[in-house]
């Protein structure tokens, strides 16, 4: 069993929808730490990072980076926080936007060379330079790549968290046209829809796992909007044609098996815009998944 690690990153800063700040209280409220700890896993909650409300901030950053150094402190938190934790503690990190993976997934790798498995209906591979609307939830895969603003870019040391080659994207449906000329431009491995359509779930799993095997740190970034709207409809950004609740459960049962990630982001729940707080209650039953529950 695991020592897990709960930290919360109620982030809205990056995106232009209210509401997903409460994303932390949603999946708390759906009983992550009960579940977790009913796996029989050792369970802490860190309580949440500090993010400042819109209404008391002046948006700066220029070129479209509105609330950037009020995000970039949230996230060097978070890497502060993370870093608090013992070495062997599996991290939990819940958003917020996903602007905050800029911050989890820089402390969780802990200066080490770490594979990201991004499951997500986007890429969130834009830069200041590509982005149509200049939301930072579009770009945190780009910044830890090393591309973009070296405010964001560098948050852990000088240079990139993340190497190209070291990403798997998982659920891809929507795409920026200057995303696909960088994520092509870089030999990205892109598991669009199209692709899981025509492989199914166990041969794209058995693929991301084969290239992560060896890695001490392999993070799993896990956005609610990579499930379908009709099976996840608390999100703020949803596009149709999404994973269905059992092909996400499989994906997170078949990296379970693998027993290679470290670390977890649980992103993008918006209450506001859920039913009874259904997708919060998916995202904690995929957490669980991943965390080793077995049907038999």
């Amino acid at each position: 069993m695991k020592r897990i690690g709960i930290l919360g990153v109620p982030m809205d800063l990056g995106q232009g929808r209210r509401g997903v700040d409460m994303g932390p209280s949603a999946l708390r409220y759906a009983r992550l730490q009960e579940v977790l700890e009913g796996l029989g896993h050792s369970v802490l909650d860190y309580g949440d990072v500090d993010v400042p409300v819109v209404e008391s901030l002046r948006p700066s950053g220029g070129g479209g980076l509105v609330y950037l150094e009020a995000i970039r402190k949230a996230c060097l938190e978070t890497i502060e926080t993370l870093g608090q934790m013992s070495p062997e503690t599996f991290p939990v990190v819940l958003g917020g936007d996903h602007s905050i993976a800029m911050g989890s997934v820089t402390g969780a790798s802990r200066g080490e060379r770490v594979g990201v498995i991004w499951v997500d209906a986007h890429a969130d591979f834009n830069t200041p330079q590509t982005s149509p609307s200049g939301n930072i939830h579009g770009m945190p895969l780009a910044h830890l790549c090393g591309l973009g603003d070296p405010r964001l870019a560098n948050l852990g040391a000088e240079g990139p968290t993340v190497r190209f080659e070291d990403v798997a994207l998982i659920g891809i449906r929507s795409l920026d046209p200057g995303e696909v000329a960088v994520l092509r431009e870089h030999g990205m491995s892109v598991y669009s829809m199209k692709e899981i359509d025509r492989l199914r779930i166990p041969e794209v799993a058995a693929a991301v796992l084969e290239r992560f095997q060896g890695f001490s740190r392999v993070h799993v970034s896990l956005d609610a909007d990579v499930l379908d709207p009709e099976v996840a409809p608390g999100v703020g950004t949803p596009v149709p044609g999404g994973l269905t609740y059992r092909e996400a459960h499989l994906l997170m049962e078949l990296f379970a098996d693998a027993g290679i990630v470290t670390s977890l982001d649980l992103v993008e729940v918006n209450p506001i815009l859920d039913r009874e707080n259904r997708t919060a209650r998916i995202m904690v039953e995929l957490a669980s998944s991943l965390l080793g529950k077995k049907i038999y």
